[in-house]
């Protein structure tokens, strides 16, 4: 219930924004150097994606799980959109099912699907920490308590009790799209899963992926009003909160209203209404296109792969 007020309260205050300035958003003009920026940007996010899949192989690999980022990528890729879809859970699932498909046990598959979004929270919150907002020391706390949980102290009796829980994998409620394992899948995970260390190389990939939304995002800003490099870092960092808010509000699919309603409260200081509200819908819709053509192209692949065989 309360997720759905959330939601519901930031996408009234969009419209509401949106209905308040339309005049002004109605007279923004996107030049030609404007739209190659946005094509640039739909390159950049696209990248960012694919990045994040090959950085989740890295998170498996501190569970002792010998998974290829030549596997991961594409499964992650194809199972994104699925995000989108009422309940922001059931990417999840299909990334559990397809682990689980290529033996590895349910306490790590579970883990190990829940490791990545803990990973970018904690990616986005230490990019956030250099913009100053009132809720400072709660970012800072925020990031106290992921940071902590990743912790090999607490991870591992987790995936201990989950995997003695199930011997065998439980069947997941239906996916729509969820996409079967390449045949390069690897067949034989380890058999002492769990972390042998603090996951400390995903989590700076995960800091590459932060920055390259961020990217993504300044470009999509470029192409509504000019932004000076000087105020990149800053517009990164704002963007990084709001794309964390979406990430953690359970049940708006794929951050939907959120993330748009705290980009709008940290950036209007910096820009107009107008401008912002622009920024955060083109940037919704080459985020979207991105995740859409990054399904479609790891499809084809896995298509191609399998004809080919």
């Amino acid at each position: 219930m309360v997720r759905w007020v959330v939601v519901g309260a930031a996408i009234a205050l969009l419209l509401h924004t949106l209905v308040r300035h339309w005049d002004d958003i109605s007279a923004l003009r996107i030049s030609v150097q404007g739209w190659s920026l946005l094509l640039v940007a739909l390159g950049i996010t696209l990248l960012a994606h694919t990045w994040a899949g090959w950085v989740w192989s890295w998170a498996l690999q501190a569970l002792q799980q010998p998974i290829t980022g030549s596997w991961s990528a594409p499964v992650y890729l194809q199972t994104n959109l699925l995000k989108y879809l009422p309940g922001n859970v059931w990417h999840f699932f299909g990334r559990v099912r397809a682990l689980q498909s290529v033996g590895v046990d349910n306490g790590t598959a579970i883990i190990g699907v829940a490791l990545e979004p803990l990973l970018m929270a904690a990616a986005a919150l230490l990019v956030g920490i250099a913009t100053p907002t009132p809720y400072w020391p709660f970012q800072l706390l925020g990031l106290a308590i992921v940071l902590a949980t990743l912790s090999p102290r607490w991870l591992n009796p987790l995936i201990n009790r989950l995997s003695r829980s199930k011997t065998t994998p439980h069947p997941l409620p239906p996916t729509p799209t969820a996409p079967s394992p390449p045949p390069s899948s690897p067949t034989s995970p380890s058999l002492d899963p769990g972390l042998r260390h603090y996951p400390l190389k995903p989590l700076l990939g995960q800091l590459g992926y932060v920055a390259l939304r961020g990217v993504g995002f300044c470009l999509v800003l470029s192409a509504v009003t000019p932004l000076a490099a000087i105020a990149w870092p800053a517009t990164i960092s704002a963007f990084s909160l709001a794309w964390l808010g979406g990430l953690v509000v359970p049940g708006a699919p794929g951050g939907l209203g959120v993330f748009e309603a705290i980009a709008l409260s940290l950036l209007q200081g910096q820009f107009s209404a107008a401008v912002v509200l622009s920024a955060v819908v083109l940037y919704r819709v080459v985020s979207t296109l991105a995740e859409a053509l990054g399904a479609g192209l790891a499809t084809l692949d896995h298509s191609l792969s399998s004809t080919l065989k």
